[in-house]
């Protein structure tokens, strides 16, 4: 794909597409919006009316942009100089209306949304933030700097999650709560202040995982929250007692490596 490439773009006579910016094939650009410099708009990909691209903005395959969205803005982080930094953002995934998405500072140096991703209206993600693919974000959800939302995770609508936080793949935060801490893969969270409200047990149903694996990371679960032990001696009496499946070591390596703590 080259900035000549964009032959079969449909870009609206009211739209502004800055000429250093590379526009795929079949890219609709609708009314009013504008493209910066050095922006990559990837093949299939539509842009509703209103949208702002930011420069060093890059957009996947067959993805939709709806209107008031505006992607790639300058960090709200006090520290960023001016540093050349981006944001990446997957195949076709969905940012819908009045979306404000920064990209990094040098932290990180960019800002990473995946494939398949669904923002709903007014989201905010960011800078340095990585959100894994199909992960769903309902709306109004404001995520602080450098914030980690693992593959297929859910978060519920209005929830605010503060800076450097992690919510696990698979896991269902309820909406409307307050994230200050990290959320493990696989469960349910909910409640103020946020708290282990079981297995994710309808979304791993659906994303096929077999009774097998449930029931052991339920067991495992039932050990991290519900018995006597605190954190480190839970995994401990894990790693001694449970057969250690692949979904175990996930649910392991999250809480060994998070700096904020587990809720």
């Amino acid at each position: 794909m080259t900035k000549e490439n964009n032959i079969s773009a449909k870009i609206h006579p009211t739209a502004l597409v800055h000429p250093d910016s590379v526009i795929g094939s079949e890219v609709e650009i609708g009314p009013f919006s504008i493209i910066e410099e050095n922006c990559i708009i990837g093949d299939g990909t539509k842009i509703h009316e209103h949208v702002t691209i930011k420069p060093y903005s890059t957009i996947g395959k067959d993805c939709q942009i709806f209107q008031g969205a505006v992607i790639g803005g300058i960090p709200q982080d006090l520290k960023f100089g001016g540093e050349k930094s981006k944001i990446i953002i997957g195949d076709r995934t969905r940012v819908r209306e009045y979306c404000t998405l920064n990209r990094g500072t040098e932290a990180l140096g960019k800002t990473s949304i995946g494939s398949d991703v669904l923002l709903m209206a007014y989201v905010h993600i960011g800078h340095d933030c990585i959100v894994e693919d199909n992960a769903i974000l309902a709306n109004g959800i404001s995520l602080g700097g450098h914030v980690e939302v693992g593959y297929h995770a859910i978060i519920g609508g209005h929830t605010p999650v503060h800076q450097f936080c992690k919510i696990g793949e698979h896991a269902f935060v309820g909406g409307a709560y307050r994230v200050v801490k990290d959320i493990p893969p696989f469960i349910t969270a909910t409640g103020e202040p946020m708290r282990f409200a079981g297995l994710n047990s309808l979304g791993l149903k659906r994303r096929k995982f077999s009774p097998e694996t449930r029931a052991a990371i339920k067991k495992a679960y039932k050990v991290i929250f519900r018995s006597e032990y605190n954190t480190s001696q839970s995994i401990d009496y894990i790693n001694k007692n449970l057969k250690i499946i692949p979904e175990i070591t996930k649910i392991l390596n999250f809480i060994e490596n998070s700096n904020r703590g587990i809720i």
